[in-house]
């Protein structure tokens, strides 16, 4: 029998419990430090972590400033709308809440569409609409078997609306929910919590004017993630309202004016560059875009034959034709190279030295005898060829230059088109071409590669109207505070044109006269008995009529026929308004255009009165 060894059993033991109190005590020491390191070392982080359980900080978009016309009439509201949104984070099953929903409001494949291209460009704590617009029936409706979709809720808004729709589309563009490159190109968080964002016209121009600040609220959650109470507010700061120079009456009368034509009207002020009507037709709604445009209502636009989208008056590059002539006349008076009474005689074509090509006049016959006075007055093209070929294409370039044409007026809306205006340098550039002496001769009667938006045109003839003083064209008149009231005002910005003697302005202004009061003038028709017009009809040629071709306007399709266009300004004593009118396909800008700037200028000028009765009786006007 062997005898148990108590002495090594007793060492043993005390080992292993020596063993595990220091195990037990090491347990202790960390959680000991544990603890110290959650209560006092990391408190606040911690403290911060447990609140934001029940608290959550949520951003209060601002109200979007309104806009108005130059009489207060509202062109862009805010209008309270409900939308159903879903914040994924809080939806188990999202498929399966989609599906449920279909049951209780319509969800169209497209709703869905635009659901999931947003939750993509947004956070999952972020609420994405699903259905916008509810309808009272759709909202009591959801209301009913709200208690079935956690996560699913009714947020009251106010969506940008747009009551004269399309006839102030191309000036104001429209609003529409932020995208990813937007938030590229903003302070994304001064936009948390805004959902749209001005994407072209004046709601883009000025977006930081009319967004204003954003501001947050504390809110107590429950578990259901549903607001309890508010803890603390930071109100936002509501965008300032805009006061543009437009008037929307006479937009409308311009309108109205072109009837079923497509083309574009810029009316300026001249005293300070003010945009008094913008009108680029046809136009579209703007409403369509604001909560997204339907692909069937898109697709319809785009394939629109008359293209709506486009924005002629800021973007139409058109041959001026012949209004460029007042200018062609006042580069050859200031550069010396005519007199006001310098004489040219005029055969029916211009022939340049030891070329038998003939630059024909749009009047077979002939004008006869003819000095600027009434070169302007009948639009004789001989007199400018030869002008033209007299001056050249550098000096042509220079002096067209001061005018604005062939480069951006610098207006208060985006996407402006420059237009063209040649030389010898630009055709190197561009073609690796050298100049042509016939295209000189061409370029003086708005031909060829010259190309003028509406929106020039309207300013340079201001420039005129205004002894050489360039306005930079602006939309906006001022900005108002909503909160306090105060008044910003946008100042108009111009430039003098170089001159070099007085009367060669005033001999073109006359000219100019002359083309309405005068019985040969090619804008007689439009003359008025309560004030007097300065204008110049133009005709653009839409595609080239070959040496031995007649053009025959009834035989060619009408999007061939020659584009119509008339610039004017009025009063003549006290000019108030400049004006641009361009007919696409319209013919004659005498018989075409010119009566749509009539219509403008009497609703501008009489707008407090009744205009006289047709003071003339005289023959149509000749086709120039």
């Amino acid at each position: 029998m062997q005898l148990k060894d108590t002495i090594r059993e007793s060492q043993g033991f005390l080992n292993r419990a020596i063993v595990a109190g220091m195990l037990v005590v090491a347990a202790v020491l960390l959680l000991v430090w544990r603890m110290l390191q959650l209560q006092i070392v990391n408190h606040e982080h911690f403290t911060t972590l447990s609140r934001e359980n029940r608290v959550k900080v949520v951003p209060v978009p601002p109200t979007r400033g309104l806009i108005y016309d130059s009489r207060g009439v509202l062109l862009a509201q805010n209008r309270p709308a409900y939308s159903l949104e879903i914040t994924p984070e809080q939806v188990e099953d999202l498929d399966d809440v989609l599906s449920e929903l279909g049951k209780v409001i319509e969800i169209g494949d497209e709703d869905l569409e635009r659901f999931w291209q947003l939750k993509k460009r947004k956070r999952r704590f972020d609420s994405v609409p699903i259905r916008v617009n509810l309808s009272p029936d759709e909202t009591a409706q959801f209301a009913v078997h709200r208690h079935r979709f956690p996560g699913v809720d009714i947020k009251a808004q106010l969506l940008r609306h747009y009551p004269h729709d399309i006839k102030t589309t191309h000036v104001l563009g429209y609003v529409g929910r932020v995208s990813q490159r937007d938030l590229e190109q903003i302070d994304a968080s001064n936009y948390a919590g805004t959902s749209h964002i001005g994407k072209n016209g004046v709601e883009k121009t000025y977006e930081s004017a009319l967004h204003g600040s954003v501001g947050y609220e504390q809110i107590e959650i429950n578990a259901a993630g549903r607001k309890v109470r508010t803890l603390e507010q930071t109100p936002p700061e509501p965008g300032v309202d805009i006061h543009l120079h437009l008037d929307i009456a006479l937009q409308e009368v311009a309108m109205k004016a072109f009837g079923d034509n497509n083309g574009a009207i810029v009316a300026i002020n001249p005293q300070n560059g003010g945009v008094l009507a913008f009108v680029s037709q046809p136009g579209y709604d703007p409403n369509l875009f604001v909560e997204g445009i339907s692909r069937k209502d898109y697709d319809a636009l785009q394939k629109d034959i008359n293209r709506p989208l486009y924005n002629r008056a800021l973007r139409g590059q058109y041959p001026p034709g012949s209004t460029v002539k007042p200018f062609m006349g006042l580069a050859g008076l200031e550069y010396g190279v005519i007199q006001f009474d310098s004489s040219v005689y005029c055969p029916g074509f211009f022939q340049l030295p030891g070329n038998t090509h003939r630059y024909r006049d749009w009047k077979k016959t002939g004008h006869g005898p003819m000095d600027l006075d009434a070169a302007i007055v009948q639009s004789c093209d001989v007199f400018f060829y030869k002008l033209a070929y007299d001056l050249g294409v550098d000096r042509l370039h220079e002096f067209l230059g001061q005018f604005g044409f062939g480069d951006r007026t610098g207006i208060d809306l985006t996407g402006e088109s420059t237009g063209l205006l040649p030389s010898r340098q630009w055709k190197r550039r561009s073609r690796n071409q050298p100049w042509y002496p016939g295209e000189t001769l061409i370029m003086g009667i708005g031909q060829g590669y010259f190309l003028t938006t509406p929106l020039q045109l309207a300013a340079a003839t201001a420039a005129i109207a205004n002894d050489g003083s360039y306005y930079t064209p602006h939309v906006v008149d001022y900005l108002r505070s909503r909160e306090s009231g105060e008044i910003t005002p946008i100042p108009p910005t111009s430039e003098q044109i170089p001159k070099s003697l007085q009367h060669n302005w005033e001999d073109v202004r006359n000219g100019m006269v002359n083309v309405v009061e005068s019985p040969r003038g090619t804008a007689k028709r439009i003359r008025s008995k309560d004030y007097r017009i300065a204008g110049k009809t133009g005709t653009a040629q839409v595609f080239t009529v070959a040496q031995d071709e007649d053009y025959d306007e009834d035989e060619i399709d009408k999007r061939l026929r020659d584009h119509a266009l008339f610039i004017a300004y009025a009063p003549v004593e006290n000019p108030q308004i400049a004006i641009a009118v361009v007919v696409e396909n319209g013919g004659h800008g005498g018989s075409t255009a010119a009566p749509i700037a009539r219509q403008v200028i009497d609703a501008y000028l009489l707008r407090d009165q009744a205009p006289s009765e047709e003071s003339s009786e005289l023959q149509p006007t000749p086709a120039r």
